[in-house]
């Protein structure tokens, strides 16, 4: 079992983190775009503008509406022109950070959607502009709640990073179909739940850790 680690899980651990540090940089990065867009363009908002607000709220459910599987085949020609193939890590950060994103967005936008709107108001009666509401106002304020979704978040990419080892992405998931269910090896289909099991609450238990720090 040691030498079945060393040879095939260790390397496909260090996959899967690859995968989910990288598309989880740019979904966040994405996602932080998408959401205060969504928060600013609404009819209360900083910069109310219906119509993008509207477009945007669409592209965003309709994203979100795919299986990630689905998701990950149907855009096979976008991966290829982005990162030169459709298998491999690099290739995987391109369907995982597209159906992060709209997830990513979400969150951040019923983060800022939570900060008390006398805060906004009594920053604007102090002649705050509006890039100064957003990132020193309504960002600062919901740091906390923003930690708890963004866990949730990445926690839910861990799970499409395995299901996209299944379709030539490699990591955990590509050694639990090829090594475990494809050859009848239960220790290693165990083997790679207990991983994700591991990682999941590492993450979580950390998520929580910063939410009470910053709380």
């Amino acid at each position: 079992m040691g030498q079945i680690f060393s040879l095939l899980i260790g390397p496909a651990v260090l996959e899967t983190l690859q995968m989910m540090l990288f598309s989880g940089i740019l979904s966040v990065v994405f996602g932080f775009v998408v959401g205060v867009v969504l928060v600013v363009t609404e009819k209360n908002g900083l910069w109310p503008n219906p119509v993008l607000h509207r477009v945007l709220d669409i592209i965003v459910n309709i994203i979100r509406s795919f299986p990630f599987i689905i998701l990950m085949i149907s855009i096979i020609p976008l991966t290829r022109l982005i990162a030169g193939s459709s298998i491999g890590i690099r290739a995987a950060i391109v369907p995982l950070t597209v159906a992060a994103t709209p997830f990513m967005g979400r969150i951040f936008q019923n983060s800022l959607q939570e900060v008390d709107p006398a805060l906004i108001e009594a920053a604007k009666s102090f002649g705050a502009s509006k890039i100064q509401i957003v990132f020193k106002i309504m960002l600062s304020e919901a740091v906390p709640s923003l930690t708890s979704g963004l866990c949730l978040g990445i926690i839910n990419l861990l799970g499409a990073t395995a299901m996209a080892g299944t379709i030539g992405a490699g990591g955990l998931g590509a050694i639990a179909l090829t090594y475990g269910y494809q050859n009848f090896n239960m220790k290693i289909m165990y083997t790679v739940c207990v991983i994700l099991v591991i990682l999941v609450a590492l993450i979580q238990y950390f998520g929580d850790w910063i939410y009470k720090k910053l709380k």
